[in-house]
């Protein structure tokens, strides 16, 4: 929730069409304890876990950031969404996480028709506030140069490889037919 969020938020900025998504089973935050995390169902509006949180515990969740990026949030989107439940066609999905990159690809290659061709591209980025604000500078960052190829099929392979040597990450990257 924050990497992606953070990344919508900074993309959206610069005028780009962008969509996020959850993939776990669950929305998980934080808890007061590492074995207590506040979980929601995805469509929970980010105002009711805001206002849940703030009454749990104000002083916990203004300390670790957590009310601070609900806020950021619910300026963005009503409330999260998962890319299982989704019917849209993308042309480029992103991702923040290995574990996410596969969950992606296990339910593009799950669905029926697959005709549409969509760029995955993984950018490892770590889920803490400073990382997922260097991820946004950086996810933009790659977006400008695939927009401006004139043959991103052709071209892509190259541009990841300069870019993974340009910010020094790993970088995952498959074409798949959905």
């Amino acid at each position: 929730m924050n990497r992606s969020m953070e990344a919508h938020n900074f993309l959206s900025k610069k005028g780009y069409r962008v969509q996020s998504f959850g993939t776990g089973d669950k929305v998980k935050l934080p808890g007061a304890a590492p074995d207590r995390p506040n979980v929601y169902e995805f469509g929970t509006p980010y105002d009711d876990i805001y206002q849940d949180l703030l009454q749990k515990d104000r002083e916990l969740y203004t300390r670790n950031g957590l009310l601070h990026m609900l806020d950021r949030n619910r300026r963005i989107k009503p409330h999260p969404e998962r890319f299982q439940s989704t019917s849209e066609q993308f042309n480029l999905i992103l991702t923040c996480e290995e574990r996410v990159y596969d969950q992606v690809i296990d339910s593009l290659e799950g669905r029926d028709s697959q005709t549409t061709p969509v760029h995955i591209v993984n950018i490892e980025i770590q889920d803490n506030h400073e990382e997922a604000t260097i991820g946004a500078f950086l996810m933009c960052d790659l977006v400008a140069m695939m927009a401006n190829s004139d043959d991103l099929d052709n071209d892509i392979d190259e541009m990841l490889q300069d870019f993974e040597a340009k910010c020094q990450r790993p970088i995952l990257h498959c074409l798949l037919f959905y």
